[in-house]
Formats: structure tokens, sequence, C-alpha cells
């Protein structure tokens, strides 16, 4: 990996790209409220299972699918598998928060233009727009490798449920350090199991998480939008 990559790829996966990441827990926030999450041990489960058993199934491989889409500017697939992802999410919670954050970072991609004119213009015509869709359009204009690509992407997610959970369960910052660490290799895992996934077998089954999710958008008391 060239510096060029490394720093794009950086820049992608910061908590400071204007995208309200930080405002959203995907789940968790309900988990705590129901009691599943109750610790840093509890967390760590948490998190590690949505890193196994949702984002590598299902949100990492579309990610993988969708940057050769924009690699060779298949339009219609790519706008097809965008609209098929955005149906996938369980809640309106979920859907929100997909179609907020990837509307944001299209903008950020149209006003620093990234990629080239007739690319961009592909992206300007999905409404809504997936997350992961505007995230792999990002990492193909970077020229950044998939694995790369989806190992950011991996640990941006981490970052954020971590984030997260030291504001609602609550933890301390050596809590959520542990919870970091202890997952790297599990990011490695997870990319290649995403890698080695055809589009066909994209799985995006996660009922628990359906239903949290469901529950949290008339939760009593909440600090995330979902």
């Amino acid at each position: 990996m060239n510096i060029a990559e490394l720093t794009a790829l950086l820049h992608l996966a910061s908590p400071a790209l204007p995208i309200g990441a930080f405002s959203y827990s995907q789940g968790l926030e309900a988990a705590i409220d129901a009691q599943l999450v109750k610790n840093a041990d509890d967390a760590a489960h948490w998190i590690a299972g949505g890193l196994a058993n949702v984002l590598a199934c299902g949100e990492l491989p579309f990610l993988a699918h969708q940057m050769e889409r924009w690699r060779t500017h298949e339009a219609h697939a790519l706008i097809v598998a965008n609209e098929e992802f955005v149906a996938s999410r369980e809640s309106a919670e979920l859907r929100r928060e997909t179609a907020q954050m990837g509307w944001s970072l299209r903008q950020l991609c149209a006003q620093l233009e990234w990629g080239d004119a007739e690319r961009r213009a592909t992206l300007a015509r999905m409404t809504p727009i997936a997350q992961p869709t505007a995230f792999a359009f990002a990492a193909w204009a970077h020229k950044a490798a998939p694995d790369a690509a989806l190992a950011a992407y991996a640990f941006s997610w981490i970052e954020n449920q971590t984030a997260a959970a030291l504001k609602a369960v609550p933890l301390g910052q050596l809590a959520g350090q542990r919870i970091v660490v202890a997952l790297r290799p599990a990011i490695e895992t997870a990319v290649a199991r995403a890698l080695a996934t055809p589009p066909e077998a994209l799985n995006t089954f996660a009922p628990q998480l359906g239903v949290l999710s469901a529950r949290h958008e008339s939760q009593y008391s909440r600090l995330f939008r979902s």
C-alpha cells in the first residue's frame, strides 16, 4: 500500500468525516435498554457478533462488489444493487441511517470532485443511496485495494460501535480500547470471508438486530438515532 492510498483510507475511516456516523448506534442502544449489554464483556461480545454475523455476511461483501462495479462502471448493476441493499434494511431507523450517511458522503464526493464526472453522474442518480455504495465510490476514486477498503470500513464500524458503548453502557476509555484491540484479528477474518462471498450469497438475516432496531424507534430515552 502506498502512502496516498493509506492516507485516503484513514480519511474515509476517520470519525471526523462529516457524515454523521457518531449519531448512530445501530441497535446497540436498544440492546443496552433490553439489558442484553450491561458491561464491557457484553459490549465486546455484541460488537464482535455484529462484525462476524452481520457485516461479514452482508455489508462488507456488498461493498466489495460495489467497488468492482464502480471500477467497470456497470451503472445499471450499481443502481439495482443499491436499491436491493436499501430494501434489505429491516427497520425505518436502519434505512434512514444508511440513506443519510450515504447522502452526506455523496455530497462530499461531489464537492471534492472525487472520481470522474461520468461516475459522479451515476452516483447522483441514486436516491436514496446506501452508505456502502457511496463508500465504495470514494474508495475506488482513491484507487484503494478492495481488502484495504473493507478493512477500513470494518474498523470504522467497530470504532463507532465502541464509541456508542462508551456513552451508553457506559464504559471507561481503557475498556473501549481493549475492545478495539481485541477485534483487530476479527477484521482480517471478516474481510477474507467477505471477499470470498459471491453476490448471490449475501446474507442480511439478523432478526434480533431488526427487532431491537424497531423497538428503538419508540424507546423512551435515547442518545442515538438508531
